[in-house]
């Protein structure tokens, strides 16, 4: 298919009655962006069910890495499916899980043996990640940080720090969680430059938490996001997670990385902490991992994973059609799409910032790979931020068939299939360039 082919008013007829239908039935707690009803796809086009077509730069969340329905995929799911749908990992035995734990083992930035929990989403492999460092340590605190998310489950959601509404109404939520700032040098959160930022936000942690309010020797692990997703895809320098590495060493704490979004070959490598050159306890994976196909697993050392049967399990978690994806995933990812992803990322990391010389809506634009956040301010200056543009950034952008993804409370996140070629990272640019002309046009700036 090729992109964008937009041929009716949107939402078309077909696709505004489905939406109407959805309304009486579905939860209200979906957020929708926009109103798109998706027929088919196929790498990084999508068609709705009125015939219009538009280039993927959001890929279900992030999730689609290996592009819409890859063939070898679709070959690997139809051929367990015909073989046996469930039979549940936590009571029985099957190879697809053990030869996925192998391959996790041989992936993850761990060295030594690496044991997996296998699960069905990002939330689940952070709820494992929680417990299983909680059963390892024997401590009961976890601190994490703001802007973070980790999940919509209840603990999950209370490491979560990202928006009032994913945690309002639902409290009181697990105690034992604390949050620090994490370092956003873009807008750092304790009022330092951006040379110092990491540092100072590290700082607060040692010399404020860990003296005024919690005991680290009752930590049982710090929870970080290397990029946070949610949050407005914020990078964190690299020293900043050498240092939380070697806090968590100095106090006996677990390093559990949120690699959820971030992993599974996104920024170029198979996961990011590895930019860092950091080596985490535990990783928690989810999104592409499977090509969309519902799959978490949480890995860990080895020596953590003691706990007895009966601690912890999942009826759905592991099956073996997910497991199946996964196994081809990971081998496509290897073959070429990390290294796609590093390239093409660049050529789109390059594209977005020269828009800022003729935008000044965009206030920052930063990433890794695949994973690109686009920052928009109503003043360079201030860095106020602009949600309302931004918002309407996104609905111009569908309405010209690009389907992009608002992050954090002003930025937008581009994080298409990793198949994206040089050429649709060039159309999607092309796009965004329109859609900030229209929004600016009728937007008075502070400039």
């Amino acid at each position: 298919m090729k992109a964008p082919v937009i041929q009716t008013a949107l939402p078309g007829p077909k696709a505004a009655a489905l939406i109407a239908r959805d309304a009486k039935v579905v939860s209200p707690s979906y957020t929708r962006g926009y109103p798109l009803v998706i027929d088919h796809a196929s790498g990084s086009t999508v068609q709705d069910v009125d015939g219009n077509v538009f280039l993927d730069c959001a890929a279900g969340i992030a999730v689609n890495s290996t592009g819409h329905s890859h063939p070898e995929v679709v070959k690997a799911v139809a051929d367990q499916a015909g073989r046996f749908l469930h039979m549940s990992g936590t009571d029985f035995y099957y190879e697809l899980q053990v030869r996925l734990a192998e391959e996790i083992a041989a992936i993850v930035p761990i060295e030594g043996g690496v044991k997996s929990f296998f699960g069905n989403s990002g939330t689940e492999a952070v709820e494992a990640a929680i417990k299983l460092a909680r059963f390892a340590t024997g401590r009961p605190n976890i601190l994490a940080f703001l802007g973070g998310f980790h999940g919509r489950t209840l603990g999950a959601l209370a490491v979560t720090a990202s928006k009032p509404v994913q945690r309002r109404g639902f409290g009181p939520l697990m105690a034992g969680v604390y949050h620090a700032p994490y370092a956003d040098c873009y807008r750092c959160p304790v009022g330092m430059k951006p040379e110092t930022c990491a540092a100072e936000c590290l700082d607060y942690i040692d010399h404020q938490l860990f003296v005024h309010l919690l005991s680290p020797d009752e930590v049982a692990a710090i929870v970080v996001e290397p990029i946070q997703g949610e949050g407005g895809y914020i990078v964190a320098p690299d020293q900043f997670l050498q240092r939380l590495r070697e806090l968590t060493r100095a106090h006996g704490i677990l390093l559990v990385v949120d690699e959820v979004q971030s992993g599974m070959g996104r920024t170029g490598k198979m996961f990011a902490i590895e930019h860092a050159g950091v080596e985490p306890d535990v990783v928690a994976i989810a999104k592409g991992v499977a090509s969309g196909m519902p799959l978490g697993v949480t890995a860990a050392r080895a020596d953590l994973m003691t706990w007895p049967p009966g601690a912890h399990a999942s009826t759905f978690g592991g099956n073996p059609v997910s497991c199946a994806a996964a196994l081809v995933t990971i081998k496509l990812l290897k073959d070429r799409l990390i290294a796609n992803a590093a390239d093409v990322g660049a050529h789109l990391i390059a594209g977005l910032k020269s828009l800022a010389d003729k935008h000044p809506l965009i206030g920052d634009v930063r990433g890794r790979g695949l994973m690109v956040g686009v920052e928009l301010v109503r003043n360079r200056e201030t860095k106020e931020r602009a949600p309302d543009e931004r918002n309407a950034v996104v609905t111009a952008a569908f309405r010209r068939g690009l389907l992009i993804l608002g992050a954090g409370k002003s930025s937008i996140r581009f994080s298409p299939p990793l198949v994206l070629t040089r050429d649709e990272a060039g159309t999607a640019i092309g796009l965004f360039d329109q859609a900030l002309t229209e929004v600016e046009a009728t937007t008075s700036l502070n400039l």
